[in-house]
């Protein structure tokens, strides 16, 4: 796993990996080359004079260990190619931490207001915003307006009490002649402080330990003072 802080130690640790997955294929292609010649001298002197092994057998056998050399030079090429592009994405990335991701995610509340945006059903006449903690559990709702590209949770309870410090989840309620027209998650606003390159694709770290896919990411933007 690598983590991006800076895109001359992300392109650093992906050349070293480069250059270590080449080592490991030239020195095992090597060994077995070697091996390989072993083997055939060995079926050459202990062959039987008198019915002695076709020279076209030998040929043949030359021939397929060549393809099989190819075939793995050709797969430590794509190793390096891959590796090689997997660095330069990582160096892009490297410029969105700090930034602010909206995404479809929990948000992490530490007393500073979260700004939401609500995913209202285009054909809703009436919103509501429903707001649940980190078991799922739901703790707030409220009335919002249905056309409102933004709104901002300020983690107040309805007695007036700050929220406690936690992840929140953000559901939109919409509804159309007092019918409910779909229940939605909404999106948040989250400054990213890591990026990290896992089997599963890249992956950015928000604040509470909440992780979340790079492709998910709607948009980015500089962080809202």
């Amino acid at each position: 796993m690598t983590t991006v802080t800076g895109t001359s130690a992300a392109t650093a640790q992906q050349t070293a990996a480069s250059q270590n997955t080449t080592s490991q294929g030239s020195a095992a292609l090597a060994s077995d080359f070697e091996t390989f010649l072993t083997m055939l001298s060995v079926q050459m002197q202990n062959q039987d004079p008198l019915n002695p092994t076709d020279s076209t057998e030998f040929a043949s056998q030359l021939a397929q260990f060549s393809t099989v050399e190819q075939q793995t030079l050709t797969n430590t090429l794509l190793t390096n190619l891959g590796t090689q592009l997997g660095a330069m994405g990582m160096g892009n990335l490297a410029t969105w931490v700090g930034m602010e991701a909206r995404v479809t995610a929990p948000a992490h509340f530490t007393g500073e207001p979260v700004q939401v945006v609500p995913n209202a059903n285009a054909l809703a006449v009436e919103a509501t915003l429903i707001v649940r903690d980190d078991s799922g559990t739901e703790v707030q709702r409220y009335a919002i307006d249905p056309k409102a590209e933004s709104v901002t949770w300020s983690g107040i309870d309805d007695d007036g009490n700050p929220f406690p410090e936690g992840n929140y989840t953000f559901v939109t309620e919409s509804r159309s002649n007092g019918e409910v027209l779909d229940t939605v998650y909404s999106d948040v606003y989250m400054r990213v402080t890591e990026a990290r390159n896992t089997d599963s694709g890249v992956v950015l770290i928000s604040p509470g330990g909440i992780e979340f896919a790079a492709d998910s990411v709607v948009s980015l933007r500089e962080p809202v003072t």
